[in-house]
């Protein structure tokens, strides 16, 4: 069966002038990006009695200002009108999503510029957060089901929260989500503070790791690999670059990713340099709104 290289052929023909014009991309954005928390990831020791847990939803993050819905990215989901039509005036953090293992056909639904009625039915927008300065978790969580119940959305729902006791408990209950396809768990501090940026306020707890990079290049592959593509090369947010070579379909390694798109990896631990260890692709992380 002959090989299709036109996908990964005219990648590497358009990659160069494609980065350069990427570079600019920051300066041209009109939106604000939304000052909301990320996770830490979590690590044995840490004392579970000052935590709740709940599933990590396999969503695309999004943010209600009280009139619009906006990506982590900053640029506004084009939800129907009657998707957020009961939503409350008060600002709310969360995830839309459609059930697990549904992230590729959910970040189609919701990023395009037009949407698709019949494919925003399947969608809920599921919140875990409010914003609210210098008030603990605890009392923000107690608010935002106020705000949900009295709202009466269909289209709106409460991240469940609960109290976990132990390392133990929390790796059993982490085996029993996955195996019933779940990506992981996610722990809240009940004292923490909505702030932006990264915190052991908010842990990932997942059975392996994973991070995000910006494609910026590639290397040719050979072997059977030969006229496709055999490695991406990424950058990391801290601006240290590498090489990400398997986790690939063979259509994906004919079309890979186009250099700027952000794509999650997967990796056990890090190397003598910091650098992620036997990384292993995963997906492209494409959940930002089209432009219009």
């Amino acid at each position: 069966m002959p090989r299709c290289t036109t996908g990964f052929a005219r990648a590497v023909a358009l990659a160069s002038h494609l980065f350069c014009f990427l570079a600019f991309l920051p300066a041209l954005a009109l939106a604000q990006t939304p000052a909301i928390p990320l996770a830490n990831v979590y690590h044995q020791g840490v004392n579970l009695q000052g935590y709740w847990v709940s599933e990590k939803l396999d969503g695309v993050r999004a943010y209600w200002d009280g009139d619009k819905l906006w990506s982590r990215g900053g640029h506004v989901y084009a939800a129907p009108e009657w998707f957020v039509a009961h939503f409350p005036e008060h600002p709310m953090d969360g995830e839309l999503w459609s059930g697990r293992g549904r992230f590729a056909e959910l970040s189609g639904v919701v990023r395009k510029s037009r949407p698709e009625d019949r494919e925003w039915r399947e969608v809920r927008f599921h919140v875990f957060d409010i914003p609210a300065e210098g008030v603990p978790f605890e009392q923000r969580y107690r608010r935002l089901k106020s705000l949900v119940r009295n709202a009466g959305s269909r289209y709106l729902a409460v991240v469940n929260q609960s109290p976990v006791e132990s390392h133990q408990v929390l790796m059993a209950k982490l085996e029993r989500a996955v195996d019933e396809g779940a990506e992981g768990l996610m722990l809240k501090r009940k004292a923490g503070l909505y702030r932006a940026g990264r915190s052991d306020d908010l842990l990932k707890v997942k059975q392996h790791q994973d991070a995000e990079a910006t494609v910026v290049g590639y290397r040719p592959g050979n072997g059977k690999y030969d006229g496709m593509m055999g490695a991406l090369e990424v950058e990391l947010d801290d601006g240290r670059r590498f090489r990400l070579g398997t986790g690939f379909s063979e259509a994906e390694r004919q079309n890979p990713p186009p250099v700027g798109a952000r794509v999650t990896f997967r990796y056990r631990g890090l190397t003598a340099t910091g650098l992620p260890r036997f990384a292993s692709f995963q997906r492209i992380r494409n959940d930002e709104p089209e432009r219009r």
